[in-house]
């Protein structure tokens, strides 16, 4: 249904849903695997992220800017998936499709904050590379752990306020009928500011305003940051050095890739794209780089796996402790 004037109908006719119906998937059969798929993803993202989190909350060594950046991607891809998943595998693995007006603003508020921090997060990691292959004799100057504690609670409050401001001015959406159908996967605010009834123009000014905040703004500074990097690169001779300092950026690149590129696809094709290659499309978008990435860029660094081991040795160190103790008592 087209936005019309509020004034077209009478007030009895304007109301807040009872329950919105998620329609999902359209003529696909079989999409149960997908579902299965997905609980599958969630233990694995609750696993590695929760992981992640205890590494660097326990291990003194870890406690540097960049891993206070790490941990506040982990958190925010855990709460993002759990603000999503569980509420897609009830909803048509178990056929809840009904959601109650207040539990779809909640649903929007939380998914879109967490996804918006992601997207931060990823920022100030590409900050924190700039600083360090552009300006490496300062990085400890400039980078401090007070300096990313003050960064990450700035975009966390201004993400929160943010993201109210928008599921506030939704709330004051109207609708036609008692219960309204969104062609989507979760309480997507796309298809469901073209089912208002009353004027949507603030609506749709923040339907504009918040992808440029949470997905142009952020692609384009760090596209701005890596041609900085790109050029430091190219003026440092060793082939060597080169090479060591672009490996500190790839699996940031990758993180970015994974991200942005196929939110920014969707996007750039619209109303264009077939409604259930958007689906897949944006639910794998908002399930796959929680899990991906702890793996490509904890996992995988030195410092942390030296971390892991010294977390290994200790545990082993104990246990033999222990043995020994229950030995000596027998």
């Amino acid at each position: 249904m087209s936005p019309l004037n509020s004034a077209d109908f009478t007030n009895d006719s304007i109301v807040h849903p009872d329950f919105f119906y998620i329609s999902g998937f359209a003529g696909i059969p079989h999409t149960n695997y997908y579902y299965v798929f997905l609980c599958f993803v969630y233990a694995l993202t609750v696993v590695v992220n929760t992981f992640v989190m205890f590494m660097i909350y326990t291990d003194h060594c870890l406690h540097i800017p960049k891993y206070i950046v790490v941990f506040n991607l982990a958190l925010s891809d855990l709460c993002g998936s759990t603000a999503l998943i569980p509420q897609m595998i009830d909803t048509f693995l178990f056929k809840s499709h009904l959601i109650s007006f207040e539990a779809c603003l909640t649903n929007i508020f939380f998914v879109f904050a967490f996804i918006t921090m992601q997207s931060f997060t990823l920022t100030v990691l590409s900050y924190d590379r700039y600083v360090a292959i552009c300006f490496p004799l300062r990085y400890n100057e400039i980078v401090t752990n007070k300096s990313i504690l003050v960064i990450t609670t700035m975009l966390w409050v201004f993400t929160g306020m943010a993201t109210l401001v928008s599921v506030g001015f939704m709330s004051r959406l109207l609708f036609c009928k008692s219960t309204v159908q969104i062609n989507s996967y979760f309480c997507d605010p796309g298809p469901l500011h073209l089912l208002a009834c009353n004027d949507n123009t603030p609506n749709s000014i923040m339907n504009w305003t918040h992808p440029v905040l949470i997905l142009w703004c952020p692609v384009l500074f760090i596209t701005g940051t890596y041609i900085c990097i790109a050029r430091a690169l190219l003026k440092i001779a060793e082939t060597s050095e080169r090479l060591k300092a672009m490996k500190t950026c790839t699996s940031h690149l990758i993180l970015v890739s994974v991200f942005y590129l196929p939110i920014c696809f969707s996007f750039a094709l619209g109303s264009i794209i077939h409604h259930n290659v958007r689906i897949i499309n944006m639910s794998l978008t908002t399930i796959l780089p929680p899990v991906l990435n702890p793996i490509i860029y904890s996992l995988k660094t030195e410092e942390f796996t030296e971390s892991i081991k010294r977390l290994f040795r200790r545990e082993k160190i104990r246990f033999t402790d222990k043995i020994k103790t229950c030995f000596n008592h027998k």
